[in-house]
Parts: C-alpha cells; sequence; structure tokens
C-alpha cells in the first residue's frame, strides 16, 4: 500500500508542478503581449489551488500514468482575451506556444537537477533520495509527454492555435469553428478511434516517437552533469 502511494506521490508531485508552470506561461506571455486578464483574475500565480482542477490534475493522469505510462491531463485553463493582444493572431501562436515551451525547460532543469543528485549522491539507497530521483525521472518524463502532447493540432490543444496562426485567414477562420466541439473531437482522436483501428493510435504514432527522440538528448544531459 505505502509503495502504490509513493508511486502516485512520485507521478502527481511532478505532474502538478508542469501543468502550473505550463499555464502561468501562457497568462505570463499574453501579459507581456498586451492581455493582463490572467493577471486581472489573478492567475499569474504559482499556487496550484489556483489552477489544479481535481479530477483532470490528479485523479485521471494518476490513473493513466500506472496503466498505461501517459499522462494525459488538464488544469483550469489561464484566461486569455486575443483581441486585448496588440497582435491577435501572431499573439495567440505566442501565447500557445508558451506553454510547451516552458515543459522543456522544466524538462532540462529537472535533467540538470537529477544529474547533480547521481553526482553527489552516488548509488545511495535511502529511501528519500530514491524517492526524489524517481520524482525526478517522472518529472523529465511527464514535462516531455506535455509538451508534444500540447502541441497536436486538435481543438482545444496548443497546437490548435499555432495551426490556426499558420492557415489563410478564411481557412483560419473556417477551422475555429472546430473549437466549440473541441472536447468531442479530442474524445474521439484519443479514445474512440484507437480502440476502434488499434494501429491508428495518435499518442503512439505522433506523442510518443518525438518524446522517445528528445528524451534521449535528455538523458545525455542527466549523463554530462552526474559526470557518467
Amino acid at each position: 500500500m505505502n509503495d502504490t502511494v509513493l508511486q502516485i506521490a512520485a507521478i502527481i508531485l511532478p505532474l502538478i508542478i508542469a501543468i502550473v508552470f505550463h499555464e502561468v506561461a501562457h497568462g505570463w506571455v499574453a501579459l507581456m503581449l498586451g492581455d493582463p486578464t490572467a493577471r486581472e483574475q489573478r492567475r499569474l500565480s504559482l499556487n496550484p489551488l489556483r489552477h489544479v482542477d481535481p479530477f483532470g490534475t490528479l485523479i485521471v493522469p494518476g490513473l493513466l500514468w500506472l496503466t498505461t505510462h501517459t499522462a494525459f491531463g488538464w488544469a483550469k485553463p489561464v484566461p486569455v482575451n486575443k483581441w486585448r493582444l496588440r497582435d491577435p493572431r501572431r499573439g495567440m501562436m505566442a501565447v500557445a506556444a508558451a506553454g510547451p515551451a516552458m515543459n522543456l525547460v522544466l524538462a532540462a532543469a529537472g535533467a540538470v537537477l537529477l544529474g547533480l543528485l547521481f553526482r553527489f549522491a552516488g548509488s545511495s539507497e535511502a529511501a528519500g533520495l530514491v524517492f526524489l530521483a524517481q520524482n525526478l525521472g517522472n518529472f523529465i518524463a511527464i514535462n516531455l509527454f506535455l509538451a508534444f502532447f500540447n502541441l497536436l493540432p486538435i481543438p482545444p490543444f496548443d497546437g490548435s492555435h499555432i495551426v490556426e496562426g499558420l492557415l489563410p485567414r478564411s481557412a483560419a477562420r473556417t477551422y475555429a469553428r472546430l473549437r466549440p466541439y473541441g472536447i468531442m473531437l479530442v474524445l474521439v482522436v484519443l479514445l474512440v478511434i484507437p480502440r476502434l483501428f488499434p494501429g491508428w493510435g495518435i499518442i503512439e504514432r505522433m506523442v510518443l516517437p518525438p518524446v522517445a527522440w528528445l528524451g534521449g538528448f535528455y538523458e545525455n544531459l542527466v549523463r554530462l552533469v552526474a559526470g557518467i
């Protein structure tokens, strides 16, 4: 029982940090580009209670990670009003990209910290150090997964805002009409299609390959810092 609790804690704690920083990054970039909505609604805080959705941030990802080793989850979205941005079209692309970019930065920070832990703790099997190493390892993996997962071009994910900004204006308006049906699209693409057509899993085909590829660079960073 204790092992299970520790495993869940080593997933939930890194996930909360990853999601909170992801959301705050959206809000800060929006503020820099002219939209103070997140600041006005006190959402530029690192206090997890302002961002965590108990079901989407804790229960769903915890169960998924234990059963499938993927970390699909969500927080309360940071409010962004594109029409308050100085350049709504390009501004929304930058705001959307800020979240995944933050996750990549956090993964790099986790890799450095894990490397330092290996360098100075060596082969110690102290329970606290083992738990810390598990947290940092999960932190790297979760951040990488969230970065690429959120870049999927499916509303309401960040990738959809980037695609919308890249499309010609007429095509962008058509694409934007899918946004009200975003949750339905997510369920169909991520849950229904893989069950009906096992070889068409979008996570396996579009998310996990770049995660594994980039993960190799982060592993090398851990080894470099650790002096291995």
